[in-house]
């Protein structure tokens, strides 16, 4: 009985050495592994890994994944025009020397993110500073973030942390200002409507312009071209006229007196005055008279 007690005592204590001896590492963490406070082993790979059971050594797992900063409140900063702008912000972020890491911030995450919090405020302060509202919100809104992550990526390599990426989430103005900032804005792109409005309007004056002058050139060029065709074709009826009168000059007379008759008789109300014995009748008294 006694016999199989120390059997089973050896086996429990060696279980226990063993236990003690044998580590894992997750895929998601870092391993340091200390000895008498000393860091003798940054362990990266993920498995099963050996060491010396305590107090000889002892494991201090670190966060192997990307983390965010995400602050629920904006801060404010002071543009170059001593405007307020409402800035909100987050950090990505990841330990990239867990043996820097520790010794910088004791391997605590809160002060990591303290410190990168100070540096990205500053950072923030010094990139707006340096630029007018409209130039954070949108003319050079990626350069500041770019300003941004150079600075604080300088900061963070300290504390042996690598920036993966800085966002402005939202640039706003100050709600004391919001409202004058806003109109400002709309009476400047009032100005600028206005402003285009009217170099439509002389473009579209210059274009009228040239279209009556064309149409002016069109409409003088084809009067000039009909009244040729015009002068052309009376030149041809006078001539055809003359050729068939000059045939018959009485015939001709008595044509063209009865036109007369027709042009002064044309309506029952029409009233010539005349001596019945002038030339003008002289077809209506004989017809086949001389002169």
């Amino acid at each position: 009985m006694n016999r199989l007690f120390g059997i089973a005592s050896v086996v429990l204590a060696l279980g226990f050495v063993i236990n003690a001896c044998i580590f894992v590492v997750d895929q998601r963490q870092y391993a340091l592994v200390f000895a008498l406070g000393e860091i003798k082993r940054v362990i990266a790979d993920p498995g099963l890994h050996f060491k010396l059971p305590p107090p000889f050594q002892n494991v201090v797992f670190l966060e192997k994944r990307t983390l965010t900063i995400d602050s629920p409140d904006a801060d404010r900063f002071i543009t170059s025009e001593k405007k307020n702008v409402v800035v909100d912000t987050y950090v990505k972020w990841r330990i990239a020397d867990p043996k820097i890491f520790y010794t910088s911030v004791a391997g605590r995450i809160s002060s990591a993110e303290d410190r990168i919090a100070r540096a990205l405020r500053d950072g923030l302060n010094n990139e707006i500073a340096m630029r007018t509202v409209n130039e954070v919100i949108s003319g050079e809104r990626e350069k500041v973030m770019e300003g941004i992550l150079a600075r604080i990526s300088e900061d963070a390599k300290q504390i042996g942390v690598q920036i993966v990426d800085v966002r402005l989430r939202r640039v706003d103005f100050a709600e004391e200002i919001r409202d004058s900032v806003f109109r400002r804005m709309e009476s400047e792109r009032k100005a600028i409507a206005s402003e285009r409005r009217s170099q439509g309007g002389a473009e579209a004056e210059k274009i009228r312009a040239n279209a009556d002058r064309q149409r002016e050139g069109i409409l003088a060029q084809a009067y000039r071209r009909a009244q040729v065709i015009k002068g052309d074709a009376d030149a041809k009826a006078a001539a055809s006229y003359a050729s068939a009168f000059g045939q018959n000059p009485e015939f001709a007379s008595f044509y063209r007196s009865l036109q007369a008759y027709r042009e002064t008789f044309n309506k029952p109300s029409d009233v010539i005055v005349a001596d019945p014995q002038s030339e003008f009748f002289r077809y209506f008294r004989a017809p086949n008279s001389k002169r």
